[in-house]
Order: C-alpha cells, then sequence, then structure tokens
C-alpha cells in the first residue's frame, strides 16, 4: 500500500468515526477532511473548493428553492386537501398520507415534505385513535421512500449521477431512477400500511404540546366567490373539523353576533370569528378561498378614538403618518414577515387597540390575531383594548416590528410560517417547477441549468421573494456536499476506491458480480443508518465504480444500488432527518426504529436486488 492510499484511508476513517460520533456538524467534519486533504498533498490547493461548483450541489440548492416555492405558496396544502380523504378509515387514510408523502418527496426536499405533513399526520392519528408516532413513523419512511423516484428526489440521486457523467459515462435521466424506485416505495408503502405500523412502539409524545401553540382570535372575511357563501355555520365547521378552529362570532354590516346560531348561512362579505391555531389557520383560509380580514379592509379614520384622532391630528405627525404609509405601500413582499409578540405589564399598548395605536397607518403593522389565554374577547378584532399577557400575531416588515416592539415593551417570541394561501403563487410555483422537471426529462438541458433557470424565474414571479432565497437553502447539506467531491475524487486518483474494490471483489464476493452488487447495496444502507445520506453515497460511489471495473461489468447497476442503499435509513433517528423529527412528537426512543425498520430493509434489498439485475443488467 502506497503512502497517498494510506493516507486517504486515514482519512476517511477518521471523518467516517466522526460523523458516527456526532460530536460535530456534518458539514465540519466534511470540511475538516477536504481541508485535511489539501495538507497532505491528495487534493490540490487550487481545486480544494471545485466541489462547490459541481452539478449536484448546484441542484441541490436549486430544488431547496423550488421546494420553498411550493410549500409557501400553498401548493402543497392545496394537494393535501384535494388528495388526504376526510373520513376514510385506517388504511385508507394511512395510505394516502404516506402515498402523499412519498409522491412529494419525489419532487421536493424530503424533510419540506414531511414538515408540511407532519401537523396533519398528529390530526389523523387522534381522528384514527392511533399513538402520534404510529401515524408519524409511517409518514417518515414514505417520504423517505419517495426520494428514490426521481433524480431530483434525494441528494443521494444527484450524488449517484454526477459520479455517472464524471466517470464518462453520462449522467442519470430524471425518471431513470423511477423503474425502481417506484416499486420499491410501492411495496415499502403498502407493507407499512397493512403490517409494518403494528410494529412501531406505542409511545407517549414527549413534545405533542409542540403543536399546541395557543388558540388565536382573528377575523377573515368571505369573498362573494368563496365556496363558503350560501352554507351554514355548522357545515362550515364541519368542513374545517381537521383544521382546529371554530367560528365563535359573526359580523355583518358592522354588527357582531357572538355565538352565532349553527344553522345561519353565510353571506358574502360576511366577516366570520374564528378561534383558531396558528399552525391550522392557513387550512381554513385555504379550503374556502377567504381573506385575513386584517390584511383586506383598510382602517377607517373614523374608528379611532376622538382624543386619539385629535391629538394626532398634528401637521407633523400627519406627515409622519404620510411618509409611513408611502413607505409601506412600497414594500415588497419579501420585506414582511409574521411574528408573535408578548404584551408585558406596563406595555404603552396595554389598554389601546390596533385603531388607537393607528397600526396601519403610523407602523404600516398589520393585527392579524390576538391570544388571551382562553378568554373570548367581545370586540372587533381592530377595536380590542389589549391587556399584559395577550400574544399578538403581527405582520409587517422586521425591522419595524422590533422597533414597534421596542418602542411599547412587547416581547417579540418569533418569527412564525402562516402559509397564507395564494391561487396565483401555487400555479406559478407548481408550474415552474413541473417546466423544470420537463424540461430536464426531455434532455433540453442538465439538471443544474434546468432548475437554476427555475429559481430565477421564481425570483422575478416572487413565487419565492428574493430576500429568502438565500435562507431557505441548507447551506450545512450544500458545504457538506461540495467538500466530501474532492475528497472522493483523491479516493479514485490514488487508487484507494480501486483497492477498496477488490478487497470487496476477491475477498467478500470472490468474484460474483451478483454478490458484490448486494454487499455494496447492504454497505451502503448500514453506512446510512449511521451517517449523512448524501456523504455515504459520495463514499460509496468511487468504491461502486471500482467494483464494477475489476469485475469488468457495467457501473450503472452498482451505482444505482448506492442510490437505493443511501436512501434507506429505517434503523435509527440519525441516519435521516426526517427520522430525526419524528423523534420528539413520537416519543420515541433511539432503539425504537429498527423494529419497523429493520423487516423494511429486509423487504426492500429482496425488490430492489432482482429488479436491478434486470433493469440495469451487469
Amino acid at each position: 500500500m502506497f503512502l497517498p492510499q494510506t493516507l486517504i484511508l486515514g482519512i476517511l476513517a477518521l471523518t467516517m468515526a466522526l460523523f458516527l460520533w456526532g460530536r460535530f456538524r456534518h458539514d465540519v467534519v466534511a470540511l475538516a477532511a477536504l481541508l485535511a486533504c489539501v495538507l497532505v498533498g491528495l487534493v490540490p490547493a487550487e481545486a480544494a473548493f471545485a466541489g462547490f461548483g459541481h452539478p449536484a450541489v448546484i441542484t441541490v440548492a436549486c430544488v431547496l428553492v423550488l421546494s420553498a416555492g411550493l410549500q409557501s405558496s400553498g401548493a402543497v396544502d392545496v394537494l393535501a386537501r384535494t388528495v388526504l380523504p376526510r373520513e376514510a378509515g385506517r388504511v385508507g387514510s394511512m395510505a394516502a398520507l404516506m402515498g402523499l408523502g412519498a409522491l412529494l418527496s419525489g419532487f421536493m426536499n424530503n424533510v419540506g415534505a414531511m414538515a408540511l405533513l407532519m401537523p396533519i399526520g398528529v390530526q389523523l392519528s387522534g381522528r384514527l385513535g392511533l399513538a402520534p408516532g404510529q401515524v408519524l413513523m409511517p409518514l417518515a419512511f414514505g417520504t423517505i421512500l419517495g426520494g428514490m423516484t426521481t433524480l431530483v428526489g434525494t441528494p443521494p440521486n444527484l450524488i449517484v449521477s454526477g459520479f455517472r457523467a464524471d466517470a464518462g459515462l453520462g449522467a442519470f435521466g430524471m425518471f431513470d431512477f423511477a423503474p425502481i424506485g417506484v416499486a420499491v416505495a410501492v411495496v415499502g408503502v403498502a407493507f407499512v400500511v397493512l403490517i409494518g405500523w403494528l410494529l412501531v412502539p406505542v409511545r407517549k409524545a414527549s413534545s405533542g404540546e409542540g403543536f399546541e401553540t395557543g388558540a388565536y382570535l382573528t377575523e377573515v372575511r368571505v369573498p362573494e366567490k368563496s365556496k363558503a357563501v350560501g352554507m351554514t355555520l355548522r357545515q362550515f365547521e364541519n368542513d374545517i373539523e381537521g383544521a382546529v378552529a371554530q367560528i365563535v362570532g359573526l359580523v355583518r354590516n358592522e354588527v357582531r353576533m357572538n355565538a352565532p346560531h349553527g344553522g345561519r348561512r353565510v353571506r358574502a362579505d360576511d366577516i366570520l370569528v374564528l378561534e383558531a391555531d396558528v399552525d391550522s389557520l392557513a387550512e381554513a383560509l385555504a379550503a374556502f378561498d377567504i381573506k385575513l380580514e386584517e390584511q383586506v379592509k383598510p382602517e377607517k379614520p373614523a374608528e379611532k378614538d376622538k382624543d386619539e384622532a385629535d391629538d394626532a391630528d398634528t401637521p407633523d405627525e400627519n406627515a409622519a403618518e404620510d411618509e409611513a404609509t408611502k413607505a409601506k405601500d412600497s414594500l415588497r413582499d419579501d420585506d414582511v414577515v409574521l411574528r408573535e409578540l408578548a404584551v408585558l405589564p406596563g406595555s404603552a399598548i396595554v389598554g389601546r387597540s390596533a385603531s388607537d395605536l393607528l397600526l396601519r397607518t403610523r407602523y404600516g403593522l398589520n393585527l392579524l390575531a390576538v391570544s388571551r389565554g382562553g378568554q373570548r374577547p367581545r370586540a372587533r378584532l381592530r377595536m380590542l383594548r389589549l391587556n399584559s399577557g395577550d400574544l399578538l400575531l403581527m405582520q409587517g416588515p422586521a425591522d419595524v416590528l422590533s422597533d414597534f416592539a421596542n418602542e411599547t415593551g412587547c416581547v417579540p417570541l418569533g418569527e412564525r410560517e402562516l402559509r397564507i394561501p395564494d391561487k396565483r403563487m401555487a400555479i406559478l410555483s407548481a408550474a415552474i417547477m413541473a417546466v423544470a422537471v420537463l424540461v430536464v426529462t426531455l434532455g433540453l438541458l442538465p439538471a443544474a441549468a434546468a432548475f437554476a433557470l427555475g429559481v430565477l424565474a421564481s425570483m422575478l414571479l416572487r413565487t419565492v421573494p428574493p430576500r429568502k432565497v438565500y435562507t431557505v437553502i441548507d447551506w450545512p447539506v450544500v458545504v457538506l456536499l461540495g467538500a466530501l467531491i474532492p475528497v472522493a475524487g483523491a479516493m479514485q486518483e490514488t487508487g484507494t476506491a480501486a483497492l477498496l474494490a477488490g478487497f470487496l471483489v476477491e475477498t467478500v464476493a470472490q468474484g460474483h458480480a451478483v454478490v458484490a452488487l448486494a454487499v455494496i447495496l447492504i454497505t451502503t444502507m448500514f453506512l446510512s443508518d449511521v451517517m449523512n445520506n448524501a456523504a455515504t453515497a459520495a463514499v460509496m460511489c468511487p468504491i461502486a465504480l471500482g467494483t464494477a471495473a475489476a469485475l469488468g461489468v457495467s457501473p450503472d447497476g452498482f451505482l444505482m444500488g448506492v442510490a437505493i442503499g443511501a436512501s434507506c435509513a429505517f434503523l435509527t433517528p440519525i441516519g435521516h432527518q426526517n427520522n430525526t423529527l419524528i423523534l420528539g412528537p413520537g416519543g420515541f426512543r433511539f432503539g425504537d426504529y429498527w423494529r419497523l425498520g429493520l423487516p423494511l430493509q429486509v423487504l426492500i434489498i429482496a425488490v430492489s436486488l432482482p429488479l436491478l439485475l434486470v433493469v440495469w443488467p451487469l
């Protein structure tokens, strides 16, 4: 063994040990491995960061941005309401939820798909009388399985495609992964829905309250074209039952009715007073195409207190208000955030209402909802006198919200994600993603260029506000990929990949290509359970290529084996971010995952290995 091979093996062994230890973030470990290779001369200093320009890295970043557009526009929420049955039994409901998770994961970030469907999974568990974990673990596994189906479904697929292109064989196409990926996903989902869910340990959620953010009181206006027009209030509540929201008041012709009769019919321009969880409010808004009242109705000067109006009617203050209004009107959508503020005792706004404070004209802020410890105030939202201890859901520019909090003695609790549905943006974001996928499928442009064009279109059409483009990218994953690609290149250039492949072929597989393929698949699965799946793919691809070369067979089956194995992280909560997401809400322990994960991985091996030999013959 030559010195370069010894050095790269030592760096890889230390890197994998640090990945398994988990003391440091994966991106930090990967960057350290890259710099170690540079320092010992395995990677030229001038090429150290060439990996960050690799097509796989660019594509991953772009797909994350396009996924954010699908999320924020409400496109995924519309799909969820359309696909998921409201009255189905356990099998139908879980099959629909897992199937939707798998479908979304084929075209957007797996973690994003999981985060969107997770609250729905918790609600479904309550309706079906199951522990939250009995729905969340199947959902997490379903979103992981769906990533196997397309080129952009998961980072390992992009990495595998990049290594194939670097080997001079060309990149894999958008749906080259589908013949095996779809079969594995369908069989896996069917197994979990019919049998596997019984293997999930029944635990009490350790953070079940994480989805209960407190009941907010807000007002929504019913447009003329809303399908809520003509419905009774009881019918309206039945349709939003899954959204954890209820009607507590009705405003008609500026007259508020508290606790209106359920048989009363909704009319156009009615204002419904909803008590809703913040995370559930978007579903209630989207279900009937209704709008938050404070976003669509300008504040009337006549509604101010006379004394406050007299105090405000000075030339200087009127001029300041005019300037604030102009500034507010010029704000772009990407300048606006949603933030919760807690009203402290002694705050300057205690005893005053939104109208008194001139929130819109003076500050350019909207008060969207108020939470008051279970009490239901009887005043209109804009006329409600605020109390200490109230939680305010406010919308406006981040810097203005911060200044307002400091000036009035409120405590900002952080930004919230409220996906207020926008049909136009939902259609645009879905169309952009569809066109990008079509361009790649037809071979008109490489994936990196096609999805980069999609990001540009998203910025120009503001389906993803330009300011948020860089915040929605998972930078640790980008750094991880960009750092490990040159390390993987050093494995090939030093002959280390060929050395390891030779060991697998001669010692383990003993020259049998099918056995070698099974070893590659199983080894990748094991590594993916204990380290990042993208890192696993980057480490195993050179070994897979070297093994195929040593056996004199096509490398495609081996690369596909790496792609499948890297996406099968079902044994631990650290193998995939979706597994980590459900750890608290499901009340799981570290050792709970293998009970369902191990049979599922055995089933995947049994299904995928024969298909690899048929679809990608050696």
